[in-house]
């Protein structure tokens, strides 16, 4: 196999382009994706191409020796029986090893291409050794908007013993806590008016027409309470203003996401005589 044929780049190719084109090939054959019969080998060799193409050491190998500098006996095969270390581009890694559900395949002293996956993509593969181990009990806990949004202390069941389970503010439907021995997944109940996309909040507020027309100053909610916000004359329906750092913190680094106010302007259905002839001599001043 030509490692360099395997991802698709050239023999100059930059370090940029070489991660670029293991992002796409990876996407392309991993298992997770690609149900055809041959996914698997092939999302192997481009995890391996990856592994020597990305490291400089390796790499000059490879150039120097082809593929026979990693394979068992030769030019860079560890010496002697038992688990060898060798440095690669995500830290050490363990020669000698079958995989469980790849009894017997050899990946020639390089690691599990689904746990390169995991590292580069940022996400588990249930084909990593990692993803295939004793799965952790898992449990769920059932928040408020505001619960999930401030954090909480509350008590929950677990393992058949009530325990006091701290929450920290900024956590999301969906999200899995991962605690020392059991994970919990978080349910959020929705709010009746805010809407939340990752950490930031979004609310949509009502203005009157002449509101929108003369400008003034309105109040909104916040997760933080209520502020005011001066509204421009001429202002549109579907015009949204950005209000930093009032969002929702990060559970991990608390920083915060913004909120985002849309203004939609409130026309009436029906109006009076009087108003009705109040907005015909406006529309002639306008013009």
């Amino acid at each position: 196999m030509d490692y360099y044929d395997a991802l698709g780049v050239s023999k100059t190719a930059s370090d940029s382009e070489i991660k670029a084109a293991y992002r796409r090939q990876a996407l392309k054959w991993h298992p997770d994706r690609n149900k055809s019969t041959e996914a698997t080998g092939k999302f192997k060799e481009v995890t391996k191409a990856f592994e020597v193409l990305s490291d400089p050491k390796k790499k000059q190998m490879y150039d120097q020796y082809g593929e026979d500098a990693f394979s068992r006996g030769g030019y860079g095969s560890a010496q002697g029986g038992g688990q060898n270390s060798q440095q690669g581009p995500f830290g050490n890694v363990y020669t000698n090893f079958s995989t469980e559900g790849f009894e017997g395949f050899d990946f020639g002293g390089f690691s599990d291409p689904f746990e390169i996956f995991e590292q580069f993509f940022g996400f588990q593969s249930p084909f990593s050794k990692r993803g295939r181990r004793q799965r952790r009990e898992l449990y769920e806990i059932n928040l408020t908007f505001d619960e999930a949004v401030k954090g909480v202390e509350k008590d929950t069941v677990i393992k058949g013993e009530t325990k006091k389970i701290k929450i920290p503010a900024g956590v999301d439907n969906g999200m899995t806590i991962r605690f020392s021995d059991f994970d919990l997944q978080v349910k959020v109940k929705p709010h009746p008016y805010f809407r939340r996309e990752g950490q930031d909040i979004y609310f949509e507020k009502d203005i009157s027409y002449s509101l929108a027309v003369l400008g003034g100053v309105v109040e909104v909610p916040t997760i933080d309470g209520m502020v005011k916000l001066k509204i421009r004359n001429g202002t549109k329906s579907g015009t949204t203003v950005r209000l930093r750092g009032q969002g929702v913190a990060h559970p991990q680094t608390y920083h915060k996401g913004d909120q985002y106010v849309i203004f939609k302007v409130d026309i009436p259905s029906r109006v009076s005589s009087k108003a009705k002839k109040l907005l015909e001599e406006l529309e002639q001043e306008i013009e």
